[in-house]
């Protein structure tokens, strides 16, 4: 496998069976876990390093329509839902986790124009607004009921 596959399919994870992008997240979801929980501040810079590196993996792969194995952007609008969190709690993960994917699988408004913009920007963007949508929300459930999700 070529280091741009190896990256733009999450590490192997979206080659699985069946539900790819879920399973990416999945992983996403336990690497970005194990970063709140060892270092937080290693999380914004993860996403932010996965993204420019996954925009060159998914050009470098030529996968510009968004193959189903492709989940580096995944990755980052997982890590991106994660943001809000301020420790590894189940209620938080799980309520990051459900709140990515389905606003990544929905795709609303502003996740279907990032997608149309076409491209490796594309198939990167739609997953980063997903995640910026859920982080948002995540947000304003701490600031409005703190210590909900910790």
């Amino acid at each position: 496998m070529t280091l741009p596959r190896l990256i733009a399919s999450g590490f192997g994870s979206g080659l699985l069976r069946p539900a790819p992008g879920t399973i990416g997240s999945f992983v996403a979801l336990l690497l970005g876990a194990a970063m709140l929980w060892w270092w937080p501040p290693m999380l914004p810079v993860a996403a932010a390093v996965f993204y420019v590196v996954g925009l060159w993996a998914v050009a470098a792969c030529d996968a510009v329509d968004d193959p189903g194995w492709v989940v580096v952007d995944e990755f980052v609008g997982q890590w991106i839902a994660m943001l809000p969190l301020t420790m590894v709690s189940p209620l938080g993960l799980g309520a990051a986790f459900v709140l990515f994917r389905v606003f990544d699988i929905t795709k609303p408004g502003p996740v279907r124009t990032a997608e149309a913009m076409g491209g490796a920007q594309g198939v990167m963007a739609d997953d980063v607004v997903a995640g910026v949508i859920a982080a948002g929300l995540l947000w304003m459930v701490r600031t409005g009921w703190p210590g909900v999700l910790d």
